[in-house]
């Protein structure tokens, strides 16, 4: 099975007919033989750096199916951030609290 850009970018409206999903997604297919990096998913692009034409397909299935499951839970991610961040700021206030405290303490001692 002889495999090119073309029969990539088949494969990928394939994928978006049969899942209804991924419609912003375009791929480009960079063969590359070094690296431990078969594909990767940036900006909307699906990147396939597989040498092997054959594997380049199989690739770009598995990638298309990573962003879509990541879609999915992308609200998980934004709020686990989001509450990260609120934890980080409280701590950081209560740190500053407490080194003014001590600060106060220092000056009453000299």
């Amino acid at each position: 099975m002889k495999v090119g850009v073309s029969q990539l970018e088949t494969e990928l409206v394939r994928l978006k007919g049969l899942s209804g999903l991924g419609f912003e997604l375009r791929v480009v297919w960079k063969p590359c033989a070094e690296g431990a990096l078969s594909g990767e998913v940036r900006d909307n692009t699906i990147y396939v750096y597989d040498v092997e034409e054959e594997k380049a397909v199989v690739t770009l299935r598995h990638e298309f199916l990573d962003y879509c499951v990541s879609q999915a839970i992308e609200p998980y991610k934004e709020v686990a951030n989001w509450l990260i961040r609120m934890i980080n700021e409280d701590a950081y206030r209560r740190k500053e609290k407490v080194v003014e405290a001590l600060a106060k303490l220092l000056r009453k001692d000299t």
